[in-house]
């Protein structure tokens, strides 16, 4: 590759990425940023707050928003319960996923299911500071004044046949996610936003108990 050409590509690249994240630019010193966050996310033992989730479908016009209550447990245990327009909880603990939509409930080993357990763990990991040496994923990580954006593009074929990208929004007062974005590559996406944290609190065991 010539050096004209090759100078064109990065050039590209650098436009390419300021279109696609306005406002953001691409971090110039990761190695210092991995190092914060895994400090940061040390002290860090859980997480209570309030979510709202956009899901964009490609065959509606319209957003489906939905709202409810988000923990997580330092390291393994999670529990994401959807309260509107709809009731839907969704536990991780240990190895083991809890599901219950409606009155139909059903508990299945992560392994069981590749695709879904990797998703979970790329959001277990944001929440202990690990997100970075996931080997599924090739992270490219932005900047502005107030946030850092990580944008995880899928390396191994069972998740790039489903997600072109997904991206996580921290808060650069104290590391947590201020939001979480799934790209599908059918065009559809899911952002879930969060709100009213609360770091350290007491959660009770109780919570994430799977039957």
């Amino acid at each position: 590759m010539s050096k004209s050409l090759f100078i064109s590509c990065l050039l590209f690249y650098s436009l390419q990425s300021i279109a696609q994240y306005p406002g953001f630019a691409e971090l110039k010193n990761p190695e210092v940023f991995k190092k914060q966050l895994i400090e940061s996310t040390k002290t860090t033992e859980s997480l209570q707050a309030d979510f709202i989730q956009e899901k964009s479908l490609t065959m509606l016009s319209e957003k489906i928003i939905s709202t409810g209550k988000f923990q997580f447990v330092k390291n393994d245990k999670l529990r994401m319960e959807y309260l509107h327009p709809f009731t839907y909880l969704l536990i991780l603990n240990g190895g083991k996923i809890f599901i219950k939509d409606g009155q139909k409930e059903n508990t299945i080993s992560a392994g069981s299911n590749p695709v879904l357990k990797q998703v979970n763990q790329i959001l277990i990991e944001c929440l202990s500071g690990n997100m970075l040496d996931n080997h599924d994923f090739q992270p490219h990580i932005y900047e502005n004044a107030v946030s850092w954006l990580i944008e995880f593009k899928p390396i191994v074929k069972n998740l790039k046949e489903l997600y072109k990208n997904i991206n996580i929004v921290l808060d650069k007062k104290d590391f947590t996610a201020s939001s979480i974005g799934m790209y599908d590559v059918s065009g559809d996406k899911t952002i879930i936003r969060f709100q009213n944290k609360v770091l350290n609190a007491q959660i009770p065991e109780s919570l994430f108990k799977i039957p």
